[in-house]
């Protein structure tokens, strides 16, 4: 018996190590590293994990959260990382650049300007946020005295995963009655970075949302692609379930409340700290909100 105990473990860790990358240790060239057999893409039936039906009568309490994810914390790295997609395998990519190719492939639709999917984006919308392309100075005098304007003089600029700041998230915190317990559930998520038209005009650029994703349409492409587990990197979990795990640290920027949603830097100003302690506020208050559904 202490023998198959001994095993065991060794057993499992033995597996687990070759699910780190895939086919690498059967790989007969380098190019295979990477790439799943047809054994492993026959017995692959992962997908994302169904939302559950939430009927509105079961939820007796719920609150609307708006939250950033800073990119400079060291726990939030794995959504950052890699910026460089040339150096990595086919399954591991930034968020950023998950996000976009699933957009730009058309797997990601639903695809909009505000939190609130009010205004949808087209791609052509897309690019306009993405991309910014100018004349200097120089160009325009060219341009006036010869009709063109060599390419040197072009200014152009895109924004890339190694360009993101932060993420916005939108989620609800609700109570439900049915399994007796407080769940959470993302709504939308949003790249944040520098404004490039300040940026190419030298001027102070402010953090902007890119573009808001509505989370569930976007699951299926999360969950196939990999981020790095730094405790574990024969066991990398995808994006998905990243997310809606909450593996990551966060700080509420904004609540669903009667002053139409007013962010706390609107009644908090210029006071980071204050600014700091209501979030963590309204943290406290979800927490003590599942407990009261307890009390009598």
């Amino acid at each position: 018996m202490k023998r198959i105990v001994l095993v065991i473990p060794l057993f499992l860790i033995a597996i687990s190590t070759l699910w780190g990358q895939a086919n690498i240790l059967n790989a007969k060239v380098p190019q295979e590293i990477g790439r799943k057999t047809p054994q492993q893409i026959a017995s692959d039936n992962s997908k994302p994990l169904p939302y559950p039906y939430v009927d509105d009568k079961d939820i007796l309490w719920s609150i609307e959260v708006w939250e950033r994810i800073d990119l400079d914390e060291r726990f939030n790295l794995p959504l950052y990382y890699p910026v460089d997609s040339v150096s990595t395998t086919a399954d591991r990519r930034a968020l950023f650049d998950v996000l976009l190719s699933g957009i730009k492939s058309g797997q990601i639709k639903e695809v909009y300007a505000d939190s609130y999917f009010t205004e949808k984006l087209s791609p052509e919308d897309l690019n306009e946020v993405l991309y910014y392309v100018d004349t200097t100075d120089v160009g325009k005098e060219q341009f006036n005295y010869e009709g063109k304007v060599d390419e040197e003089y072009i200014r152009k600029l895109s924004i890339t995963p190694a360009e993101i700041e932060a993420y916005h998230i939108r989620g609800v915190w609700y109570f439900d009655s049915k399994y007796g317990e407080l769940r959470y559930r993302i709504i939308g998520i949003a790249p944040v970075a520098y404004d490039l038209a300040a940026q190419a005009n030298d001027l102070d650029a402010e953090l902007v949302e890119l573009f808001w994703v509505f989370f569930p349409d976007a699951r299926d492409v999360l969950h196939k692609y990999n981020a790095y587990n730094p405790r574990n990197a024969a066991r990398p979990f995808n994006f998905d379930h990243l997310l809606n795990g909450r593996f990551f640290s966060a700080v509420i920027y904004k609540t669903s409340n009667v002053y139409g949603d007013r962010a706390i830097k609107e009644y908090i100003q210029e006071d980071a700290l204050r600014q700091l302690l209501e979030s963590n506020k309204i943290k406290q208050l979800i927490l003590e909100m599942e407990e009261d559904q307890w009390n009598y």
